[in-house]
This record gives C-alpha cells, sequence and structure tokens, in this order.
C-alpha cells in the first residue's frame, strides 16, 4: 500500500508541476472558424449516437453499474477540469477518458465525455458551446479510442494489468492532444509555410508540455484501477474488463 501511495502522490506532482503554455484541448468558444467547428461536431455525431444505445442497453441490462459508470463520468470531469491555460485559445490538462474506456469501451465515453464537456463549457467557461464537437471529437472520441485498442492490444499479449492501464491512459491523453493540434493546425495554416508548418508548430510544443501530464495521468488511472480491482475481488463489482 505504502508503494501506491508514493505512486499517487508522483502522478499529482506530474500533473501540478507541468508547464502551464500548450497548445492543447479544450479549445475556448469561438475559436474555431465556424467552418470548422461544424465538420467535427458532425464526425463526433455518430460516435455519441452509438454511444447513447450501448449505454440504454447497459442501463437496461446491468442496472447495477450506473454508479460505475457515475464515478467514471466523475473521474472524467474532475482530471479534464485541471485547467492550465494558454496563450494560444486553448489549455493543459489530464483527460481521464481511459478509466471508462477501459471498463466500457470507447463508444460509452463518447457520450460521458460530451456531457463532461458540456458541463465544463456551462459552469466553468471551460471549453465552449461552439467548440463542443471539435474538443467531444478529440477528447471523447479519439483518445477513448485509443485507450481501448492499445488497452485490449497488450492484455492479449499478457502482460501485466496495471502496465496496461497505465499505458492505454497516457497514450490517450497524448492521441487527445495530438488531434487537437491537428484541429488548430489545419484551422489556421501558417501564412507561409502552410498547413503543414502549423502542424508542426502546434506538436513540437504540445509534445515538451504535455508529456508529464501523460505519465501522471496514466499513474492515477492505473491506481484508481487498481483499487476497483480489490473491490471486485470482495465480490464488489462485475466488470469484464476488471
Amino acid at each position: 500500500m505504502k508503494r501506491w501511495k508514493l505512486a499517487l502522490l508522483g502522478g499529482f506532482y506530474l500533473i501540478l508541476m507541468s508547464p502551464i503554455y500548450s497548445h492543447a484541448m479544450h479549445i475556448m468558444e469561438g475559436f474555431l472558424p465556424p467552418m470548422w467547428a461544424a465538420i467535427w461536431a458532425i464526425l463526433t455525431l455518430p460516435f455519441v449516437l452509438k454511444g447513447i444505445s450501448n449505454l440504454n442497453k447497459i442501463f437496461k441490462e446491468e442496472p447495477n453499474k450506473k454508479l460505475l459508470i457515475a464515478l467514471v463520468g466523475a473521474f472524467t470531469f474532475v482530471l479534464s477540469a485541471l485547467k492550465l491555460p494558454s496563450v494560444t485559445g486553448s489549455c493543459s490538462h489530464p483527460t481521464g477518458v481511459g478509466l471508462g474506456a477501459i471498463l466500457f469501451g470507447p463508444s460509452v465515453m463518447a457520450v460521458v465525455g460530451i456531457i463532461v464537456l458540456l458541463f465544463q463549457a456551462i459552469l466553468l467557461a471551460h471549453g465552449g458551446l461552439s467548440t463542443l464537437g471539435a474538443n467531444a471529437f478529440s477528447m471523447a472520441v479519439v483518445g477513448p479510442l485509443v485507450s481501448y485498442i492499445i488497452f485490449k492490444v497488450m492484455k492479449k499479449n499478457n502482460i501485466k494489468s496495471s502496465t496496461c492501464v497505465f499505458a492505454a491512459a497516457a497514450l490517450g491523453d497524448l492521441a487527445t492532444y495530438v488531434t487537437t493540434a491537428i484541429q488548430l493546425g489545419v484551422a489556421f495554416p501558417d501564412p507561409t509555410g502552410g498547413m503543414t508548418a502549423s502542424l508542426v508548430k502546434f506538436l513540437s510544443i504540445f509534445a515538451v508540455t504535455q508529456l508529464p501530464l501523460a505519465v501522471g495521468e496514466g499513474l492515477l488511472t492505473a491506481i484508481v484501477y487498481n483499487l476497483l480491482v480489490e473491490y471486485k475481488n470482495e465480490g464488489g463489482i462485475e466488470v469484464e474488463n476488471i
């Protein structure tokens, strides 16, 4: 137990000590051109609809999992609300979506993620309504999908569960920020170097600043996952990927 306490403190330290300036999520209200805001909203919609269908199925067939889904939502909300402002119209923070993607799949997290982003936009002025589609695509679609795939592939190769969870959460976090950097790059091409130069600029800046956050999120997610494993072994929950 002592080593988990040390790991938890280390995770919080990495998150809190990460650099403030980053070209990453959430993209603030009104920052994207209307055309790009609409494109990302349209691309996000099918994933959200699929997630609603899967959530309804879980609520109907396994109502005992409602509390765990609420826990996943709270975990995502708290981590992604650790807002570190940026001068580029965005901010840097953990995402918290890896845990839910591992437990319930990426489609469920599309719904949970967009709800979290909606509440943050309305209540915390974190992100925005016009950029909800873009923020949801990066954090609630791409991030969970990458986390889920990484976890499944590593588990299939008989890698230790805590290692799988750490890698899935960390890489899902990084995938979210890579996606947001791409969204900003294509919306705001460099005047001289075009879209390629803009992408290189956003990605190079994000690569340094986001890495400590990704490591911290991976540690925290692995700790929470292991606590859930202990609870399951006591007969508290029944979830496939625990």
